[in-house]
């Protein structure tokens, strides 16, 4: 009998100094005292828990889960136990198991506040990984083609050729998904103006498909003379349509979104840029909103903007009728 109550106070002792180093941050060293009384006392439920809060303040969580496991093992009825398992659960990033286990411990203490605090926080971060997952996949998945159905529709009634029409789009399609991409890994676009050069008569020593057009924006001055370069390049590259990327912030003039009032512009404050397109038959300008979500920049859907009212450059072409 003498010898069990050496043993048990060697336990407790054990324990004891294994809770004060690890009240102190020793983690390791209270990990260690625990394996040691766990050996004098292996079905003690309260020593596997401690050394799992030992063992997942380490970060070891593989061991930590195991003595959790331990734990209910040992006493099945007893929350603490399943407290461990989704406290570990939660710091492997599994939420859904995590939060099976903290509702398990409710049960068996359902006036556990510790417990409720962790089930609330959970939820949140299923809900925010949830979202974070799903702003990553818009970030990943950059599908411009189907925004733009209503508008291939609208170019469908512009040219009767069905080559010229798969052109056109394409080339729109690639600059916007090119845009969106840039701004996703960046946060900026660079200012510049998009050719769709004719293969059969554009001379590509002279004419590149891709003019820079960061001055263009500060001044009165400097807008006007791009815009007159720009028209001229246009004429004289033989292209067939030129697309326009701007980001907002680097707009001094024009900013056409200037006394609009919120009906006719309700992007005052939303970061972005502009894309318009100019073609001889037809002509339209977007703006694609951007925030922050989750750590992530991402590009909202295109919005549609009225180009009479918005027009970031005047037209480019020489209007002329669509050919049948």
């Amino acid at each position: 009998m003498a010898e069990t109550k050496e043993g048990s106070g060697s336990e407790m002792s054990l324990k004891d100094q294994g809770n004060e180093f690890f009240k102190s941050g020793k983690y390791l060293k209270a990990a260690a005292l625990y394996t040691q009384a766990i050996k004098l006392d292996p079905s003690n439920p309260t020593l596997y828990s401690n050394r799992a809060a030992a063992l997942l303040q380490l970060d070891k969580l593989n061991k930590a889960l195991d003595d959790a496991e331990m734990t209910i093992k040992l006493k099945p009825q007893w929350e603490k136990g399943y407290f461990r398992k989704g406290s570990i659960l939660e710091a492997m990033k599994r939420y859904d198991d995590a939060l099976a286990s903290f509702q398990i411990a409710l049960q068996y203490n359902p006036q556990s506040q510790e417990v409720s605090k962790k089930i609330k926080k959970i939820n949140q971060l299923v809900k925010d990984s949830k979202r974070a997952q799903e702003v990553e996949n818009m970030r990943s998945n950059v599908d411009m083609a189907k925004h733009l159905d209503t508008f291939k529709t609208e170019m469908s009634g512009k040219y009767g050729s069905e080559e010229c029409l798969k052109d056109l789009f394409s080339f729109l399609v690639e600059t916007m998904e090119t845009a969106v991409k840039s701004w996703h890994e960046t946060s900026s676009v660079d200012a510049k103006v998009y050719f769709l050069l004719d293969k059969e008569k554009t001379d590509t020593d002279k004419y590149a498909p891709v003019v820079n057009i960061d001055k263009a924006f500060e001044s009165p001055h400097t807008h006007g003379n791009c815009f007159a370069f720009l028209r001229q390049y246009a004429e004289e590259s033989f292209s067939k349509a030129a697309c326009l990327v701007t980001p907002k912030n680097i707009i001094a003039y024009p900013q056409v979104w200037k006394g609009q009032g919120s009906r006719k512009w309700k992007h005052a404050q939303s970061d972005g840029f502009f894309v318009q397109f100019e073609s001889p038959s037809l002509r339209k300008l977007w703006f694609i909103p951007s925030s922050n979500e989750k750590g992530q920049t991402w590009c909202r859907d295109p919005e549609v903007l009225d180009i009479g009212a918005h027009e970031v450059l005047p037209r480019l072409f020489k209007e002329k009728q669509p050919r049948s």
